[in-house]
C-alpha cells in the first residue's frame, strides 16, 4: 500500500521562480518535469514571512537520508543558475532536489531517482533557512 505523500508548503516566491524556471525547459531536458509540477500544484502555498522555520525552501541548507542506502547529505537546494559545481549545492532539478522541496523536518517523501529506480528521502533538520534568518527577497 503507497504511502500518503506528505503536505508540503512553498512560499509564494519560490513557487513563481520554479514555475517560470519550467515553463522555459523542454521536457526532453527535463525528465522529472511533470512530477514537479504535479508537486507544485498541491502545495500550500504562503507568504515567505509565514514559511514555517521547519520547511525545506529554495536556498535551505538541509540535512537529510536516503532511507534505501543510508547515506546521509547536507546540501543547499538551488536554483540552476546557482550550480558553482560546489559539493553542498543540489539543483531544485535534481530528482533528490525536487523531492525535498517543500517538505519539513521529519517527512520522507519516495521519488523517482536517477535509472528509474524510486528513493525515499528523509529530512532530519533545516540547518538554514532564508525565511527563517529574516531574507525573504533573495
Amino acid at each position: 500500500m503507497a504511502r500518503s505523500k506528505p503536505q508540503i508548503t512553498l512560499s509564494s516566491l519560490d513557487l513563481e521562480r520554479i514555475e517560470a524556471l519550467l515553463a522555459a525547459l523542454p521536457a526532453s531536458v527535463f525528465p522529472g518535469k511533470a512530477e514537479l509540477q504535479a508537486e507544485l500544484d498541491r502545495a500550500d502555498v504562503v507568504e515567505p514571512q509565514d514559511i514555517p522555520p521547519t520547511v525545506v525552501t529554495m536556498n535551505s541548507t538541509v540535512r537529510f537520508a536516503i532511507a534505501e542506502t543510508g547515506k546521509e547529505f547536507c546540501l543547499t537546494l538551488v536554483y540552476p543558475r546557482d550550480m558553482d559545481g560546489s559539493a553542498d549545492r543540489l539543483s531544485i532539478l535534481a530528482p533528490v532536489g525536487a523531492a525535498l522541496l517543500g517538505l519539513s523536518v521529519g517527512d520522507e517523501l519516495t521519488w523517482p531517482g536517477p535509472g528509474g529506480k524510486t528513493m525515499t528521502v528523509r529530512v532530519q533538520e533545516v540547518v538554514y533557512q532564508p525565511e527563517r534568518a529574516g531574507d525573504l527577497h533573495r
